[in-house]
C-alpha cells in the first residue's frame, strides 16, 4: 500500500506538517503496532521521519523496544499515565452528559460505582418533576437490588457471581427483590443480552430504574447508570423504553475515560 492509500485508509490527513503532529501521529501509532513497517503504514509517513520521531521518542523513553525490535510503550509514557489516571474525576467528566440525559428523559438519574459488594451512588441529578428520590450521593446500596448493580454484576463470570452471593447474601428488601441465587443468574442472563438492567421496585417499593453499564479505560464495568422514576409517574414498560437512552449515555461517558469498543 503506498503512502498516500495508507493515509486515506487510516484517515490520515496528508496536510499534516506540523511537527508537533506528526510526533503525536507515530507515537500513537507505536501503541498499536510493534513493527516499524506498520507504524509507517498507519501513519502515512515517509520511512525517514518515521524513523527520526521514533527515534527521539526511544531517547525520551516514550517508547521502548523489546527483544525482537518491535515497539513497546516506554517507561516515560506509562508514568504519565498512571499519574493521569490518579487524577481522573469521574464525576466531573460524567456530569455533562448525565445533565443532558435529565433534560431528555425529565426523570432522575444517578451515576453510581461498584464498592465492594456494593453501590456507592457518586452522582444524583433530578428533573423539574415534583418528586424526589430517596438516594443521595455517597448512599450506598446492594448490588442485587438494583440496576447499577445488576450491569456490574453482569460484568462478572459465573463462578465470580456465585462467590458474590455466597459471600454478600441476597437480602429481601421489598416483595420483589430477587432473593435466590437461580433468580439472580436469569437476571444476569438477561442483562448480558440486551445490555442494560431493570430495577423493578426492588429496591424501595414505588421507584423503577433501567441501567446501563460504564466500562473504564481497560474495558472493566466500573460504573452504571439510571435513569429512575417512580411507578406513579411512570410505568415498568414506559421506564424499560428509555434504555437507549440509558446506554447511550453511559457508552459516551465509557468513551470520556478511554474506552475504545471492540
Amino acid at each position: 500500500m503506498d503512502t498516500e492509500a495508507s493515509a486515506a485508509a487510516h484517515g490520515t490527513a496528508l496536510t499534516t506538517t506540523n511537527a508537533s503532529e506528526k510526533t503525536l501521529l507515530v507515537l500513537e501509532a507505536a501503541f498499536s503496532y510493534s513493527r516499524f513497517t506498520d507504524i509507517v503504514e498507519a501513519t502515512g509517513l515517509p520511512k525517514a521521519t518515521t524513523h527520526r520521531i521514533l527515534a527521539t521518542l526511544l531517547d525520551r523513553q516514550f517508547v521502548t523496544v523489546n527483544k525482537d525490535g518491535g515497539y513497546l510503550p516506554g517507561p516515560k509514557i506509562l508514568s504519565l499515565a498512571g499519574r493521569a489516571l490518579e487524577r481522573i474525576d469521574i464525576s466531573a467528566i460524567a456530569q455533562p452528559h448525565i445533565d443532558a440525559l435529565v433534560e431528555r428523559v425529565h426523570c432522575t438519574v444517578h451515576l453510581g460505582a461498584g464498592n465492594g459488594d456494593e453501590v456507592l451512588y457518586l452522582v444524583r441529578t433530578d428533573s423539574d418533576t415534583p418528586y424526589r428520590m430517596p438516594s443521595r450521593v455517597g448512599h450506598s446500596i446492594p448490588m442485587h437490588s438494583s440496576g447499577i448493580g445488576k450491569v456490574i454484576l453482569a460484568s462478572y463470570s459465573d463462578d465470580a457471581l456465585e462467590r458474590f452471593v455466597a459471600r454478600a447474601g441476597l437480602e429481601r428488601r421489598t416483595h420483589r427483590t430477587l432473593t435466590t441465587l437461580p433468580d439472580l443468574e436469569r437476571e444476569i442472563t438477561q442483562v448480558r443480552q440486551v445490555g442494560y438492567a431493570l430495577d423493578r421496585e426492588e429496591n424501595v417499593p414505588g421507584v423503577i430504574c433501567v441501567a446501563a453499564p460504564v466500562y473504564d479505560h481497560t474495558g472493566t464495568v466500573k460504573y452504571g447508570v439510571s435513569i429512575s422514576t417512580i411507578t406513579l409517574q411512570h410505568t415498568e414498560d414506559q421506564i424499560e423504553a428509555m434504555s437507549p437512552e440509558a446506554i447511550a449515555t453511559a457508552n459516551a461517558i465509557s468513551e470520556a475515560l478511554g474506552y475504545t469498543p471492540h
